[in-house]
């Protein structure tokens, strides 16, 4: 078996941003955080492609089970067949766990809140 690396986070009910309200460091313009758009994207994308991922090892190890039962084969070429989907069931898992390792690296090197700075505009901005 294998472990899913670990999924982003959806902002939770009463999550707060880091610090609302600080000065920023060069221009002391009050600053708002919001959450960030690109983290919930990959919240999503990864809420998203996780049940298709499911779906087709779900359906490729039943048609393993099926395909490595005595009732079904009688001839050489099963085991042949049963061989090929064992290569196809790795082929999926590392596929999984390529897809799912790089939304999750992703997500652990984008913030999840960003700042948005507040109050009058700045010339040149």
């Amino acid at each position: 078996m294998y472990a899913d690396p670990p999924a982003p986070q959806p902002r939770q009910p009463g999550e707060m941003p880091p610090s609302a309200g600080t000065a920023g460091p060069l221009d002391g313009q009050p600053t708002a955080w919001r959450f960030n758009p690109e983290y919930e994207r990959l919240v999503t994308l990864w809420q998203s492609v996780l049940p298709l991922l499911e779906e087709l090892t779900g359906a490729l190890d039943k048609a393993y089970q099926l395909a490595r039962s005595p009732q079904t084969w009688d001839a050489p070429v099963g085991s042949r067949y049963v061989e090929d989907l064992g290569e196809w069931r790795t082929r999926l898992r590392l596929y999984r766990q390529a897809v799912l390792t790089s939304i999750s690296d992703e997500a652990a090197d984008t913030p999840r809140w960003v700042p948005v700075t507040t109050g009058a505009p700045h010339a040149f901005s």
